[in-house]
């Protein structure tokens, strides 16, 4: 008699792909996408948001750069002075990459190098109600 051949495993009723969901589960905007937010228009909006009680804080408390919500407004400044908040910062000072810019570095025109914009935390309104 010869050996069988193994047909499964003991995971085969479970999830395959879990790595795949562990890396989009905090998957947050993209520097482009909050480049676009930024914009002033954008931005009164994403401030000024009515409340949602299914948003974490009632949408009342929200990183413009980091596109998080948050609990309360202590919780909010504290992230201000983080590491992460602070390395988002650096990156969304570098311009965002267009299509423009694709096409000159494909060969079909000059190269310019890539302006720098002046980012700050935002400012947070202190309310006493």
């Amino acid at each position: 008699m010869g050996k069988s051949k193994q047909v499964g495993n003991h995971k085969s009723g479970k999830k395959k792909h879990i790595a795949k969901t562990w890396k989009t589960k905090r998957r947050t905007k993209d520097i482009d996408q909050i480049h676009a937010d930024m914009i002033p228009g954008n931005a009164a909006k994403l401030l000024k948001q009515d409340v949602d009680y299914d948003v974490t804080g009632s949408a009342q408390h929200y990183c413009l750069h980091c596109a998080r919500y948050f609990v309360d407004l202590k919780t909010m400044k504290e992230h201000f002075k983080t590491k992460i908040h602070k390395k988002r910062l650096k990156k969304l000072r570098e311009e965002p990459y267009t299509q423009a810019e694709a096409e000159r570095a494909a060969g079909m025109g000059s190269y310019i190098p890539a302006k720098t914009i002046e980012v700050h935390t935002q400012q947070v309104e202190e309310n006493m109600d």
